[in-house]
Formats: C-alpha cells, sequence, structure tokens
C-alpha cells in the first residue's frame, strides 16, 4: 500500500499523502509545543518564532509561519526543489502550537525533573512524525531544504557544519529577540538527530530512499485528463 502511494501517481494519491503530511505535521506541532512547555530553553528554531512572537506581540504560530514562509521563499530563490508538503509544513506546526496553547493542554514544567522528560518526549514525537510525513513523498520542509540548498553552495563545509551554523544563527537572533535560550536548546540541538535516527531505524526507514515529488510535478499530475 505505502509504496503504491509513494508513487503519487494520481490525483487521489496526492490528496491522501497530503492529508498525511497535515496530519503527521499537526501531531509534529504537539511535539514542538511539548519541547517549548518543557520551559527550559526551547529548540534553536523555536527560540527564533519565540523571540519574533515576544518582539513583535504576536501568536508563537504566525511568527513560525512568517519564518517558515520566508525560508520558503529563500529556497525557490536557490532553485531547491518545492513539494506540496512544503506548505502544509509551513502553515500547519506553527498554527497547531497555537492550538495547543490556547486548549492549555500541558502547563509549563517549573523544574529540570518534569522538563527534561517532557523535552524528550516532544523530540520523539518530532521524530516519528517526520518519518510519516516524508513517506508522503510530496517535499522535505523549508528548514531542511534551505540546509540542504547552503550545503550544495558551501561545498567545502561539511553539511554537519552547515548544520551548526544554520541552528547557531537562529538561535543567537532568536536570544537577542528574547527568545529562551537554555539547557533544553542544547538537548535540541545535540539530541534531536541521534533520536530521529533511532526512530527511524525502529521503523526501518531510510529517508534517502525516499524521492519526493515537487510541486510541478504534482499538479501536472493532478490536472492531467487521464487522472484515476
Amino acid at each position: 500500500m505505502w509504496s503504491k502511494l509513494r508513487k503519487n501517481s494520481n490525483a487521489r494519491s496526492i490528496a491522501l499523502n497530503a492529508l498525511i503530511a497535515a496530519v503527521s505535521l499537526f501531531v509534529n506541532g504537539f511535539g514542538v509545543y511539548l519541547t517549548i512547555q518543557a520551559n527550559i530553553g526551547a529548540g534553536p528554531w523555536d527560540v527564533l518564532g519565540l523571540g519574533v512572537s515576544k518582539t513583535l506581540g504576536i501568536l508563537y504560530g504566525n511568527a513560525s509561519v512568517a519564518i517558515s514562509l520566508t525560508i520558503l521563499i529563500i529556497d525557490i530563490l536557490l532553485k531547491e526543489p518545492i513539494g506540496i508538503a512544503m506548505f502544509i509544513d509551513a502553515v500547519v506546526v506553527g498554527k497547531s502550537v497555537d492550538l495547543f496553547n490556547k486548549l492549555n493542554v500541558v502547563s509549563p514544567c517549573s523544574s529540570y525533573l518534569t522538563g527534561i522528560p517532557v523535552m524528550i518526549a516532544g523530540l520523539i514525537i518530532l521524530a516519528y512524525t517526520q518519518y510519516t510525513y516524508m513517506i508522503a513523498s510530496l517535499g522535505c520542509g523549508p528548514r531542511d531544504t534551505l540546509l540542504v540548498g547552503l550545503a550544495k553552495r558551501l561545498k567545502m563545509l561539511p553539511i554537519g557544519a552547515a548544520s551548526i551554523a544554520l541552528l547557531s544563527t537562529a538561535t543567537l537572533i532568536g536570544w537577542m529577540l528574547g527568545g529562551p535560550v537554555g539547557v533544553g536548546t542544547i538537548i535540541c540541538a545535540l539530541g534531536a538527530g541521534p533520536i530521529m535516527q533511532l526512530a527511524f531505524r525502529t521503523v526501518r526507514f531510510d529517508a534517502k530512499a525516499i524521492s519526493h515529488q515537487n510541486l510541478i510535478d504534482s499538479l501536472k499530475v493532478i490536472f492531467h485528463k487521464n487522472n484515476g
């Protein structure tokens, strides 16, 4: 079933995969929400989102959407492949965090004793929803695409170093805008990758084996007269 869906060979499979991506990213937003509610310092990109939110007096989700769409424009200018799911990612994650905040699902943690487990739980949710999001094969997130685009152009710099530089820049700007930096920021920066790798291993998922369909090809399939 999944192999057929990943082909995105007709409008129905693209619609179903877009739905899978949207639901995955909504749950992914809950993972982000938990890392913020851990209250021990947010992840690098969330430091930036929270900093922008605080500075402009807007909801975190609106700040996150603005940042994501800005990065998406940069991705387009870099001529990196753009997929339908990238637009879903740009909007759904941030706004789902706003929803969970409004519902007050989890209160901010008051100590490292509770904050660290909540942070790790959030990272685990992020890892598994990254898997369910990626199997839709409709594009990676704007931030991941930016990292790949930068790595292609900074060929003397390993992608790991490019990632550190990008995350450090986001953290620094966010911190200057009043975003929360702390132990949780370090946990996110150093722990997200290994946790994701472990999660992918448990479901026997190889992210490199996924061939993402770009937006132009998706539109061609959707509007093809012989679609089923």
